[in-house]
């Protein structure tokens, strides 16, 4: 991989002066094949821990129980609750923790250990963007978390508690379209969070509390349809709910048809949107790095 970033460093400056279209698009497509190594390391580098996976695996088939008996525990003898029916839910529990498994991530921590020990300085000057390669390696783990970790333990989870599956194929079609975007929403909150290093003394404190935030207010602990009213119109305006409670109304068949493409367009509106302030920090955050003399 470095091979190819040198030869697009050096093909991008060799070609400063000339008219010819072919060494920048040389240069362009070297980088495009760097970033794609970027998710080719990171699936491998997570390959080589997957024993680590197998017991999170376990870890999360007991969330999974804990909710279960938990929610049937409250619904007793009733027959829905929040929109909810009983089946529904117990399938809203299941996918919920099996798709955080799929868009899970450090990259808040990642970037904040660069900034701490300094490397970021490094990072910054060679030829390629480091949000994006951040995103890139955030992918290629989740590609092996969804391989490896969200369908065994999905299968797994079916064998154990009474999970529906979408029968639709648009059901389907749209859950894993929104299961994409639910990585993107929430890896973009991540590096929101680590590029805020630049800028505070130690910023693990807001890494717990967006942990935390993320997972209440995504709906992944208690559907959002459940929170009272004023809380709910709240979250309906907040990015969170495109993470896990969109996504978990179409697999559980609760948003459907024309609506599929409704709650994709508030995922794709929440994408767009959170490009802003992730631009507007990585311009800050060189300057800064710039000025002070990284």
């Amino acid at each position: 991989m470095s091979d190819k970033l040198n030869a697009a460093t050096a093909m991008s400056s060799s070609s400063g002066g000339s008219s010819s279209g072919g060494p920048p698009e040389n240069s362009r497509r070297l980088l495009f094949g760097a970033y794609l190594d970027f998710i080719r390391i990171r699936f491998l580098t997570m390959l080589a821990y997957r024993i680590n996976y197998y017991s999170g695996i376990l870890i999360y088939s007991l969330n999974i129980g804990v909710n279960y008996f938990t929610w049937m525990a409250i619904y007793g003898n009733g027959d829905s609750l929040g929109g909810f029916t009983a089946t529904q839910m117990t399938s809203y529990v299941a996918v919920s923790w099996m798709a955080r498994a799929f868009y899970f991530n450090n990259l808040d921590r990642e970037i904040s250990t660069d900034i701490r020990d300094g490397s970021i300085a490094i990072q910054f000057i060679r030829p390629y963007n480091y949000v994006l390669v951040k995103m890139m390696q955030g992918f290629g783990e989740g590609m092996f978390r969804f391989l490896l970790f969200m369908i065994p333990g999905m299968a797994i989870a079916m064998l154990l508690f009474p999970v529906q599956l979408p029968t639709a194929p648009s059901a389907w079609a749209g859950f894993l379209v929104m299961l994409f975007f639910s990585f993107l929403i929430n890896s973009q909150i991540n590096i929101i969070t680590g590029l805020s290093a630049f800028f505070v003394e130690n910023n693990e404190g807001m890494m717990r509390m967006k942990r935390v935030i993320v997972d209440l207010f995504s709906g992944l602990i208690v559907p959002i349809s459940l929170f009272p009213d004023w809380l709910s119109s709240i979250l309906k305006v907040l990015p969170f709910q495109a993470i896990t409670y969109l996504p978990g109304s179409v697999f559980t068949g609760r948003v459907q048809g024309v609506g599929i493409w409704n709650v994709l367009g508030i995922q794709i509106v929440w994408f767009l949107a959170l490009l802003i302030p992730i631009v507007w920090l990585y311009h800050a955050a060189r300057q800064r790095l710039f000025v002070q003399g990284g």
